[in-house]
């Protein structure tokens, strides 16, 4: 009564965890950095993806800045992690998300508990899986793995 599902090799799934998450923060400080000139902020701060602490506020550019950039962010990983890893781009979305969280908490030195940070979060994670799956369909529609359903 199992699914019959081909896993992948723990090594491969490393490999791809790993290529997903130099992507993911390769472009977010690309995008940080388009942003800080766009809204003409003058000094990038390293630490720009894990702040969850700037106050938010439409007229701060600088909260702008990381809100629009986590935005952009995630949904353009999750279009390049359609190309890493094919149809298995929720998983590893929902897992660089949570690595990205357990690294903002340790960099913070606390663990962020700003409503603000993760409904940009949340949505965030969505647009990654819903774009990141649907382009992988696309992709590898005759490829795609569908599981045996017959015994339930």
């Amino acid at each position: 009564m199992a699914l019959k599902v081909k896993t992948a090799e723990t090594k491969v799934v490393l490999v791809n965890l790993l290529i997903c998450m130099v992507v993911f923060y390769t472009v977010y400080y690309v995008v940080l950095s388009v942003c800080f000139a766009v809204f003409k902020i003058k000094m990038l701060d390293g630490l720009a993806p894990f702040d969850f602490k700037t106050n938010p506020s439409w007229m701060n550019p600088y909260y702008l800045v990381l809100v629009i950039s986590l935005e952009i962010t995630f949904f353009l990983c999750g279009l390049l992690f359609a190309l890493v890893v094919e149809e298995w781009v929720w998983d590893y979305a929902v897992t660089v998300t949570i690595i990205h969280i357990i690294i903002t908490s340790a960099v913070m030195s606390e663990f962020p508990l700003m409503l603000h940070w993760w409904l940009a979060l949340g949505s965030g994670v969505i647009s990654m899986i819903c774009g990141g799956q649907i382009l992988a369909y696309c992709l590898f529609k005759d490829n795609f793995i569908y599981p045996i359903l017959d015994d339930f």
